[in-house]
């Protein structure tokens, strides 16, 4: 009998997390830990939910030992999908609170499970991959997305840094493009006096131009069941097709 693969995956109740899940659920020779605040109660034997609220990063760390599980694992995928674009308004006007709920999500969350991993599964001898969920936004400021912007790019950094420190993991920072999700749906709700490129992304949504969660997915997957094939760190799912 072959050895089982296990995925590691927060945020995996909705949106881009959800199409990730599915797409894995499918494969069958994955066994999956699901992390969001929600469980979908979906029933499936290869999946086990866990419900942990990032923007409580105390919580988080108390429950990283039962994330990481041994086994005889032919490959052991994390990806850090969770996150959110936070409150929308310029430097001046954002809320503490919300700042440090941006932070543990989008940056800290993911920073733990990251270092976990590597810790559990240094010696181990199955094929490892990270794949921290980032955005273009980590390399192009944008009015109202500080916090989100920041976030970003630091993990992206972060997740450099690891790669030059563990040549024998793999680690991914995706830009996953421009997805039609809920966190879109917060983007058009925003008040366009604290975010000046509403009008822009109200026209991805009504000229069709956002991606399906279920094809970044689709790309996602085949970039980590062929990572050999791409190079660097930071990637971007827009930059390759999948092929026919």
């Amino acid at each position: 009998m072959s050895q089982k693969s296990l995925l590691i995956l927060t945020g995996h109740s909705k949106g881009l997390g959800r199409a990730v899940l599915d797409a894995y659920l499918q494969h069958g020779g994955f066994e999956i830990i699901g992390i969001s605040r929600t469980k979908l109660g979906l029933g499936n034997p290869n999946l086990t939910e866990i419900s942990i609220d990032f923007g409580e990063i105390d919580l988080l760390e108390t429950e990283l030992p039962k994330l990481f599980p041994s086994g005889d694992y032919r490959e052991i995928i994390l990806i850090n999908n969770a996150g959110l674009i936070g409150e929308i308004k310029p430097v001046g006007k954002l809320q503490f609170d919300s700042l440090r709920t941006q932070v543990n999500v989008n940056l800290l969350a993911p920073m733990y499970l990251t270092n976990a991993f590597v810790s559990a599964f240094r010696n181990s001898t199955a094929r490892r991959i990270i794949c921290n969920i980032s955005s273009g936004a980590a390399s192009k400021p944008v009015e109202g997305w500080a916090g989100y912007c920041s976030t970003k790019a630091a993990l992206a950094m972060f997740t450099q840094i690891a790669a030059k420190e563990n040549n024998n993991i793999r680690f991914f920072s995706v830009a996953p493009g421009i997805v039609d999700t809920l966190m879109q749906g917060e983007i058009r709700q925003a008040d366009g006096s604290d975010f000046p490129q509403i009008d822009r992304f109200k026209s991805y949504k009504e000229n069709g131009e956002l991606s399906t969660p279920e094809s970044v997915a689709a790309k996602i997957k085949y970039m980590l069941e062929n990572e050999s094939e791409f190079e660097e760190v930071i990637q971007d799912v827009r930059s390759f097709e999948l092929p026919m």
